[in-house]
């Protein structure tokens, strides 16, 4: 079983930049695969970003690619999403999420458990 909490979110204006936190409970954090997605209201939850369990390797969304930037701390089991140059079409709740197999997967059915989000605003 796995806890994730998240943090970080809030109001800011365009082009400006956040950092969200997602803490994890549990031993094998190190070896979980993590992933941000986000939601706005009225569309499906979409991918962001992953990160492998040693931080070697990353995906992002094409909207995100260049702006965004998935990190990790497994002394500290946390995982990071730096949020750069943010647009208004960036607003939603943004939900961290683990996925017990190492295999790299980019849907919301592919991660076994979910933070309870948090909301980012960019307003313009």
């Amino acid at each position: 079983q796995v806890q994730l909490v998240e943090s970080g979110g809030g109001l800011v204006q365009a082009g400006g930049s956040l950092r969200l936190s997602c803490a994890a409970s549990g031993r094998t954090f190190a070896s979980t695969r993590m992933a941000w997605f986000r939601q706005a209201p009225g569309k499906e939850r979409e991918f962001v970003a992953t990160i492998s369990g040693t931080g070697g390797s990353t995906y992002y969304a094409d909207s995100v690619k260049g702006r965004f930037i998935i990190s990790r701390d497994n002394a500290k089991n946390t995982v990071y999403l730096q949020m750069n140059s943010l647009k208004p079409e960036d607003t939603a709740v943004y939900y961290c999420a683990a996925r017990m197999s190492s295999s790299t997967r980019f849907t919301p059915d592919g991660y076994d458990f979910w933070g309870q989000g948090t909301q980012v605003t960019v307003s313009s």
